[in-house]
């Protein structure tokens, strides 16, 4: 009982507090001109902050009551040149405002001026005799700079089935605030992700960057469409991202070398290395032998996994082939973001049948006996001593012919 007591204790309290408020926001006034006196504009929001020329918006103007009694005010109004008041009839009857109580007035405007800031004056009227009316200056900007978009991080060249991330820059340099930004990429022969994004909003004098994914099946540009609120009014605007169809410089560069092929029980078995000479990781990677051949066990396939720019491993395939002049050895693997790419590289493999040397190395036996690696040696020794045999005879006769 004791706490519901301190509770309603507390609630009168509450009530008297708020009662005494109301009694000391209002001033006391002997006459409905001193009445009227007490009416005051107490603020105004304005939307949009910054109007494009031409555009519509929104004036709320606060008209308050500081006298203890009731006046009634009408005819309000907005004059400026530059300033069309749409909905005038609105205003037609007069409101009444009791003691210390505020009335708004939504004035739905358009701005016709040009660049700038202009002051349109608020005016409305008293119902009391001889009283004068109340008047305050509106400030309202008008501001034609266009919101702008362009296309940052891009690569120089794009690569087919290859995805490369782009950005969607938008810029904000006007002097007030936009809203609901909506960007919508569109292209006939690209897949883009995402395909719609949105910002909620640019403040004045900054700027936002959107990522896009872009994989090019073809030839193509790529769409940006960017809409936007300024107030309630929708603007767009567009930017368009032709794409660079080329070699890309920064992917993965498979590389077969240093192969060896060996043969048992009707079996191939063929050997090497394989590089990456690429700037770009290969993930995922694994090689095979491609058709007409016929990859069999126990090595129909290599995985080789990640794969490091500049860097080699070695592999072993194992498979059947009535045609070694033409062996496609296939590489696969994956960028970074998971698209499957492709190499395939025909290699000769004739004079490899039947060695176990690789590229460059001697595919051929010697024949005859084991002197044969010193015929040359041989020849050089005959043609040096017949070389001093004629020495030793021309200077004996030239000995000869002096004794004469």
């Amino acid at each position: 009982m004791k706490r519901i007591l301190i509770v309603f204790s507390i609630i009168a309290l509450a009530c008297l507090i708020a009662v005494a408020g109301a009694a000391t926001s209002t001033v006391p006034a002997a006459n409905p001109q001193d009445a009227a006196a007490l009416v005051y504009v107490s603020g105004y929001e304005i939307t949009p902050g910054v109007f494009y020329p031409g555009e519509t918006g929104i004036l709320n103007v606060h008209v308050t009551n500081a006298a203890n009694t009731t006046v009634a005010v009408s005819q309000p109004d907005l004059i400026d040149p530059n300033v069309d008041v749409i909905n005038k009839g609105a205003f037609t009857t007069a409101t009444s405002i009791g003691p210390g109580a505020t009335v708004d007035y939504n004035f739905v405007i358009k701005a016709d001026g040009s660049d700038g800031t202009y002051l349109p004056l608020f005016t409305v009227s008293t119902n009391a005799w001889g009283s004068t009316a109340i008047h305050s200056q509106i400030k309202l900007k008008i501001d034609s700079t266009a919101i702008r978009a362009s296309i940052s991080n891009k690569p120089n060249t794009f690569s087919l089935e290859k995805t490369d991330t782009v950005n969607v820059t938008v810029v904000n340099p006007r002097l007030g605030d936009i809203s609901d930004i909506q960007i919508i990429a569109t292209s006939p022969g690209s897949d883009i992700s995402p395909s719609e994004e949105q910002v909620k909003s640019i403040p004045a004098g900054t700027s936002v960057n959107v990522p896009f994914a872009i994989t090019p099946h073809q030839q193509s540009d790529v769409t940006f469409k960017v809409t936007f609120r300024n107030g309630d009014n929708v603007h767009t605007t567009t930017v368009v991202l032709p794409l660079n169809i080329g070699e890309d410089k920064t992917a993965v560069l498979p590389v077969i070398s240093n192969v060896a092929l060996a043969s048992k029980a009707g079996t191939l078995t063929l050997t090497g290395n394989v590089g990456n000479a690429g700037i770009t990781d290969a993930q995922g990677m694994v090689i095979s032998v491609g058709g007409p051949e016929k990859p069999v066990a126990p090595d129909p396939n290599y995985e080789i996994g990640s794969l490091a720019a500049n860097d080699f491993t070695t592999f072993t395939l194992t498979f059947i082939s009535a045609d070694l002049s033409a062996v496609p050895v296939q590489v696969k693997w994956k960028d970074s973001q998971g698209t499957t790419h492709s190499s395939t590289t025909t290699l000769d493999l004739r004079n490899l049948a039947g060695s176990s040397g690789g590229i460059g190395s001697s595919s051929g036996s010697a024949t005859g006996s084991g002197l044969s690696s010193f015929y040359p040696v041989i020849a050089g020794v005959i043609i040096v001593l017949a070389g001093i045999v004629l020495y030793m005879k021309r200077k004996w006769i030239t000995s000869k012919l002096q004794k004469q």
